[in-house]
């Protein structure tokens, strides 16, 4: 039995390479407000906090500061858009499939936490050929609370039925790193998502640079004091 044996994942920037599909999501609404379309290499730094933070930054990317009372309609327009354009099953990173399929076969369960909505997060995961191996997803809009919070993360060890001190985090940016931080959990960060900082610096325990390494990592890592 492996001594982590309830593993959080983040979703994009984690296990797949989103900013595409995020990408033609926001610029279908863009156009539909009359704005000019945002490239994908500035979406790739709006990324990780959420939708409401990703519409703002856009929006103002495209020349147009939104006031809060603009952002709850636009983001019921934008959930849709998002769900009607996942990410590719290529867009799925290296050795994600293969090594999440080892770890079910030695006994982890697996749930997604991210800060993306709920039902987005659900068609991507079917999407990439996921859904079959993640047993729990804690979307953005799923509590009241997002990462850093500590509650996204024990809201997903409490559905696959998993103790905190057996659990471990993976992820790609200073969100899931302050999250495991404050639910008492060990996390490995991935160096090749959407950091928006040196990922050296975010603070994980281990930093992984292909996603095939998570499983010696685990041996590696050791649970919080």
């Amino acid at each position: 039995m492996p001594r982590f044996r309830t593993l959080v994942f983040d979703l994009d920037g984690t296990l797949v390479d989103s900013v595409g599909s995020i990408t033609t999501a926001l610029n279908r609404l863009l156009a539909e407000e009359g704005l000019p379309p945002v490239a994908a290499t500035a979406v790739t730094n709006m990324v990780g906090d959420g939708a409401l933070k990703l519409l703002d930054r856009g929006f103002a990317a495209a020349g147009r500061t939104l006031g809060e009372a603009e952002l709850p309609p636009l983001f019921k327009r934008y959930v849709p858009m998002l769900e009607v354009a996942p990410p590719a099953p290529e867009d799925i990173y290296p050795g994600v499939r293969e090594t999440l399929d080892r770890l079910v076969a030695e006994g982890c369960r697996l749930a997604v936490c991210t800060n993306k909505p709920y039902g987005p997060a659900i068609e991507a995961l079917r999407a990439i050929g996921l859904d079959g191996v993640i047993g729990a997803v804690i979307g953005g809009d799923s509590l009241p609370e997002r990462k850093p919070q500590a509650e996204p993360l024990l809201a997903a060890v409490r559905a696959l039925d998993g103790e905190v001190s057996a659990a471990a985090m993976v992820g790609d940016n200073a969100n899931d790193v302050g999250a495991a931080r404050a639910a008492g959990m060990p996390v490995i960060a991935v160096s090749y998502g959407y950091p928006r900082m040196d990922p050296e610096q975010l603070g994980a325990d281990i930093l992984i640079h292909y996603f095939a390494d998570l499983p010696e990592a685990l041996e590696r890592l050791t649970r919080p004091d």
